[in-house]
């Protein structure tokens, strides 16, 4: 069964809500197992076992937490391993013109030198999912979305 990892980082919960949404969305998908990990419980191997990685954090000067880059620093060990999975990203932010877009390039960076294929989308919010403070429903809608369209590529490329 193909396997979506989603990895976050969260401190006011924010973020954490938005991971869980992003889950709901992938879930809809019944052919994938989902698992939500919190960036100090993710391992490198996480990476290895999934099909596809979902990568969250929130805005930390326009880029991604601390936490969040020493995982993707340490993901160098795995480095040409994960050549073709999926990967897309979310973020959320303390206010609208605080870096959501900077902070999601970021994670995506990362995503694409690792060789991953990064899901972008053509209506609005295009690098990836974002909310301001607490998500409200259109977020969390957005989010669900985001979930659901990775785990369609996955099966896709499963096939």
């Amino acid at each position: 069964m193909p396997r979506i990892t989603i990895i976050f980082d969260s401190v006011t919960g924010n973020t954490e809500k938005v991971a869980c949404a992003v889950a709901e969305g992938a879930e809809k998908v019944k052919e994938v197992n989902v698992i939500v990990k919190r960036v100090g419980q993710a391992t490198l191997g996480d990476l290895l076992e999934s099909d596809g990685v979902i990568i969250g954090s929130p805005v930390y000067f326009g880029q991604m937490s601390a936490k969040m880059k020493a995982f993707i620093d340490k993901s160098i060990e795995v480095y040409g391993k994960l050549d073709g999975k999926v990967g897309a990203a979310f973020t959320s932010s303390g206010g609208k013109v605080s870096g959501a877009e900077t902070t999601l390039l970021s994670i995506i960076h990362a995503l694409l030198i690792h060789g991953m294929v990064v899901l972008g989308r053509s209506k609005g919010k295009h690098y990836g999912a974002a909310s301001v403070e607490s998500p409200d429903l259109e977020d969390l809608d957005d989010c669900r979305d985001l979930g659901h369209k990775v785990a369609n590529l996955v099966m896709r490329l499963k096939k």
